[in-house]
């Protein structure tokens, strides 16, 4: 039997770490049948409450039990031997991590500046898989810059001892190769990977007005951010009025706008991967309008993506939320904060349809918007155009994964 351990990913909250997860999992089950999964997980009765895979065991992992808990022990396992079949009985986590195949770290952006309060979680998402002496797999993701020398010490001692880092865009192999990296491969989000399931509309009747979606008026999807709220408020921005008004621009402009909530927890105002309560006051400050459609629920990524393939622009500053919308083909304009999204829309010719955080106001969103409505044929072109070379690369992780999984010597004697 094939045994993976996942960790910076999950079902619940962030969709985006849903999609990465799902792809994991269905890409790999193709390639290795007998293949079974545990997620190291940071929400795991919410996980386990939505998990639907009979291959999937969710392992409670959060970064307190992570960093303290699961950390030592894997260090106790190295170094003293007579003690590993006492840890693997006591802890589910050391168990699965010490009988893996591979540790995928599906970590969206680690170990770059900017992010230091992360780099612990970084470390110690991947520490206990190297004292387990298990191969590490880090899934396309962001790297880099190197230049803070506390992230820069950290990626040169750990990163060379991944077995393979698939980059996730041009930006990022420039980073790693400045730091001297030669486990790299140039992949594309595993998101890209994720395919619909051709349910989504029955799944979504009883919930969405899908016929008021689907109106004479074009649809725009709005995607907001508690990250890039947190970002724009502190150089002195109102990110919520910044959203509102280009909402109501949009209305009266002609068009429809649903505001959709791509990292979700129901239940709960806390913030944390959850920007329902943000979407909430964007609504609320936009004010009544029949033009106006709000999901308040928590859905799944494959139901989300086919909400953003209903529409006809999409602007976001989820980076998730942007990966549904290029792979569903619709001209997006991203409000980023990181070189994750530009290096993706290059892949697709596509960047100048970024707007940095720094310089988002709503006027300037709403001028590029006007802007891409303009250029939406030559955008849906260079959509058509790049998109099965992208989904071709995202792919190929998985083949790189299953090879690496029939290689590595099962059981991982220490």
């Amino acid at each position: 039997m094939t045994s993976i351990v996942i960790i910076g990913s999950a079902l619940s909250g962030n969709k985006g770490a849903a999609a990465m997860l799902e792809s994991a999992i269905d890409t790999l089950g193709a390639r290795l049948p007998d293949a079974r999964f545990t997620l190291l997980s940071m929400y795991p009765d919410r996980d386990a409450a939505l998990n639907t895979y009979p291959n999937l065991e969710i392992v409670p992992a959060d970064p307190i039990q992570l960093g303290v808990g699961i950390n030592s022990l894997a260090l106790l396992h190295r170094i003293l031997p007579p003690l590993r079949s006492t840890i693997q009985r006591r802890s589910r986590a050391i168990r699965a991590m010490a009988n893996a195949d591979v540790l995928l770290d599906q970590g969206g952006i680690t170990f770059t500046d900017g992010r230091e309060k992360f780099l612990l979680y970084n470390v110690a998402s991947i520490l206990p898989a190297f004292n387990t002496k298990t191969p590490v797999f880090k899934c396309a993701q962001a790297i880099g810059p190197f230049k803070n020398p506390i992230n820069r010490w950290a990626s040169k001692t750990f990163l060379p001892k991944v077995d393979t880092i698939v980059t996730r865009g041009a930006i990022t192999q420039r980073f790693a190769d400045g730091l001297g990296l030669t486990n790299t491969f140039p992949g594309a989000d595993y998101a890209f990977s994720l395919e619909l399931r051709g349910d989504e509309r029955s799944s979504l009747a009883g919930r969405i007005d899908l016929e008021g979606l689907s109106g004479e008026r074009r649809l725009v999807g709005i995607s907001p951010s508690v990250v890039l709220q947190k970002k724009v408020e502190a150089r002195g921005g109102d990110y919520v009025a910044m959203m509102a008004g280009l909402a109501r621009r949009m209305v009266d402009a002609g068009y429809d706008v649903l505001v959709l909530p791509h990292s979700a927890r129901t239940g709960t105002e806390k913030t944390h991967n959850n920007d329902l309560p943000l979407c909430r006051e964007i609504v609320t400050r936009i004010g009544e309008s029949p033009n106006v459609h709000f999901v308040a629920d928590e859905l799944t990524s494959q139901e989300l993506r086919f909400l953003i393939g209903m529409c006809a622009f999409f602007v976001t500053s989820r980076f998730h939320a942007m990966i549904s919308s290029l792979s569903m083909g619709v001209p997006t304009l991203v409000i980023g904060w990181s070189h994750k999204y530009e290096e993706v829309l290059e892949m697709f010719e596509l960047q100048d349809w970024a707007i940095g955080s720094a310089d988002a106001t709503e006027e300037s969103v709403w001028a590029r918007f006007g802007s891409l409505v303009e250029a939406e044929p030559e955008v849906r072109a260079h959509l058509a155009e790049h998109l099965p070379e992208v989904k071709a690369r995202s792919l190929k992780q998985a083949d790189l994964i299953a090879d690496l999984v029939r290689t590595s010597s099962v059981g991982n004697p220490a």
